[in-house]
């Protein structure tokens, strides 16, 4: 990068806006300037033609009748040129006077003098000969004036630029007053609080109402981040003191047989702890965005593996085989994390059955897990999903669970642009249902 290129960005946006509009200015000025001086002598010598021409019309009727033309600028010559009224020559050559005669105006060179520039007609005098009366006028100064109004073109255009660039980085700090207020004021916000509105319908109104957004989601978030905080330094004290605990036991009575227990119960404290932490682990990677590229996987296969890995000892579990096939657009991972948890959960409260329904239509391709237990009541289905919430707030993990199951089930799904329900099933338990999109043919 250019050391401009690294100068540019580090200015503030009211002199790269006001740098921008006197450039653009200036340069358009300046054009107009030059374009102008072109255009300047040209215009000078057309308006010296018409005054010309002015006077020619007169003196040739006046020619034509036999009387002297008026006007010190208007010469009376026969058809080559030879003054026949008199006076000095005009110093028209041949050339000149064949461009004369055909009404075209022209310039003479003397030597002695400033140029001058002709204009004629020929006409017929009284006596029948041929008479070319032609007006000049000496172009004294049109040089100089030529060069003057173009100079002072040029001083127009630096003035003007100077004036849009003050009128630029006025305007620009009086629109970028109302940011600048709006940006202390976000910075001395307290919690809770919001910008006020400005009253005008314009940019800076939906600047202010994208602000409170903003700082509703980061409150949101920061609530969310806080109370899984606590919740996973709660969750991850409980198994934690446990082995601590088991492990003094241990080591203060030395006996084989309650030793063994004593570690029976601390591999089982373990377990728990591990798959916490696989919990969280599996929820950090989905906030921080990590998403696997995702497959067709057929449904009714992943159901029936699933229901064949439960424990032996689980309430009796079967496949409704509603459809033969059902493509759901994931991956095989985020399949089998969701029906085991699914499952899962629905073993730990079933009261003796457990019914897995896989289903499909066009657009959708869904996993219905109902099961015999206790359901879960509608004041809790809201947030049944979300990490470490329990109905019960079982802290004494006597069902087993870590609270989040579940909420994986929800991460998987919504990322792959489905989503989770929880209802009441006909079996008068509870049913939860994941809904995927339909794997694209």
């Amino acid at each position: 990068m250019t050391r401009l290129g690294r100068w540019w960005p580090r200015r503030s946006l009211r002199f790269r806006i006001t740098s921008i509009a006197v450039t653009i200015t200036l340069a358009f000025l300046v054009g107009l300037a030059v374009v102008g001086g072109r255009q300047l002598g040209p215009l000078l010598i057309q308006s010296v033609d018409e005054e010309l021409r002015a006077a020619v019309v007169p003196a040739a009727a006046r020619v034509a009748a036999g009387q002297r033309p008026e006007g010190p600028l208007v010469r009376v010559l026969d058809t080559a040129g030879t003054p026949v009224d008199g006076g000095p020559a005009t110093g028209l050559g041949p050339r000149e006077v064949s461009a004369v005669k055909a009404g075209l105006a022209v310039r003479s060179e003397r030597p002695d003098g400033p140029a001058w520039r002709w204009l004629g007609t020929v006409v017929s005098a009284p006596d029948g000969a041929q008479r070319l009366v032609v007006a000049g006028a000496p172009m004294v100064g049109f040089t100089a004036a030529t060069a003057d109004g173009f100079h002072w073109l040029l001083v127009v255009a630096l003035v003007s630029a100077l004036v849009a660039a003050l009128a630029t980085w006025l305007g620009v700090g009086s629109a970028l007053r109302p940011v600048d207020r709006m940006r202390r004021s976000v910075r001395g916000l307290p919690p809770g609080r919001r910008l006020p509105l400005p009253d005008s319908r314009d940019e800076l109104r939906e600047l202010a109402v994208e602000f409170n957004q903003l700082l509703a989601r980061q409150e949101e978030a920061s609530g969310r981040l806080r109370r899984f905080t606590g919740d996973a330094a709660h969750e991850l004290r409980s198994p934690v003191a446990s082995i601590r605990v088991q492990a003094e036991v241990a080591v203060a009575n030395p006996d084989p047989e309650l030793a063994q227990e004593t570690l029976a119960d601390i591999l089982a404290e373990a377990e728990r702890l591990s798959a916490l932490l696989d919990g969280l682990l599996a929820l950090a990677r989905a906030d921080a965005g990590e998403l696997p590229s995702a497959e067709p996987v057929e449904l009714v296969t992943e159901a029936h593996a699933a229901v064949a890995r439960l424990p032996a000892d689980a309430p009796a579990a079967r496949v409704s085989g509603a459809v033969p096939r059902a493509w759901a657009w994931a991956t095989q991972g985020e399949v089998e994390l969701v029906l085991n948890n699914l499952l899962r959960n629905a073993c730990r409260y079933a009261g003796s059955q457990i019914v897995v329904s896989v289903l499909a239509s066009r657009s959708t391709a869904r996993v219905v897990v109902d099961d015999d237990g206790p359901g879960v009541a509608p004041e809790h289905r809201d947030r049944v999903f979300d990490r470490f919430y329990r109905v019960g707030d079982d802290r004494a993990r006597i069902s087993g669970g870590t609270g989040l199951g579940l909420a994986m089930v929800a991460e998987a799904v919504r990322r792959r642009g489905g989503r989770v329900t929880v209802g009441e099933s006909p079996e008068g338990g509870a049913r939860f249902q994941a809904i995927w999109p339909t794997a694209p043919t």
